[in-house]
């Protein structure tokens, strides 16, 4: 793990941006909560960039039918919103540890934030992708390429976004993804993006630096 200071568009302290590797999902989970439930008003806030082992993520109101048949890939009952997704090798994982009242930040415009960024970074590459006011996510051509999941409590926020970059697909046909049945799901390097989960992750934090706080100091 390694970390990379960037300053923050508001008058907050620096943004710590932190690069952890291949993390065990509960091993990233707890450390998330304990992060949240020890801050203070003047806690900086943290993105956390890194990738999980196989793994299956029921939300806090995730219905069980929607896992639909056992792969042997664990499943865990987290406590973020939205239903079951697939995490896996090869997928960005992008948590947001913020402070919502600190940047002025409602849960509808930060999601929206959230999904700009990956819009803002596929763009880059001549891809044309899409939120959806519906489904929180962002998609290309109806194939969804990135998922979004909050918990807030006492103001603050912690899980965050997946972008799907180079992975094994497979796993997704056990599942109906975010809880849609027969949601298409599709990855960068299947767009022709080249570029390996590493630079995708550098790019990415900037793109959500650019849409969380540099809107925030206009």
């Amino acid at each position: 793990m390694y970390l990379v200071d960037i300053k923050s568009g508001t008058d907050t302290s620096n943004i710590k941006i932190r690069y952890h590797g291949v993390m065990d999902y509960l091993a990233a989970w707890h450390a998330m909560k304990d992060f949240t439930a020890s801050r203070t008003e003047v806690t900086p806030d943290e993105i956390w960039l890194l990738e999980h082992p196989a793994v299956y993520t029921q939300g806090i109101a995730g219905k069980p039918e929607h896992l639909l048949y056992s792969n042997g890939i664990r499943v865990i009952r987290t406590d973020r919103g939205g239903q079951i997704t697939y995490h896996g090798p090869g997928q960005i994982i992008a948590y947001l540890l913020l402070d919502m009242r600190r940047l002025k930040l409602g849960v509808r415009e930060l999601v929206r934030k959230m999904e700009g960024a990956v819009v803002d970074l596929l763009r880059d590459y001549g891809i044309d992708a899409e939120g959806s006011a519906d489904a929180p996510g962002v998609y290309v051509g109806g194939a969804k390429i990135a998922s979004l999941g909050l918990k807030i409590k006492k103001g603050c926020c912690y899980h965050g976004l997946a972008l799907n970059v180079h992975m094994d697909l497979v796993p997704f046909a056990a599942i109906n993804p975010c809880g849609y049945s027969g949601l298409r799901v599709t990855q960068t390097r299947d767009l022709g993006i080249t570029d390996e989960p590493g630079m995708l992750s550098r790019k990415l934090v900037e793109k959500l630096q650019i849409r969380l706080w540099v809107s925030q100091a206009v």
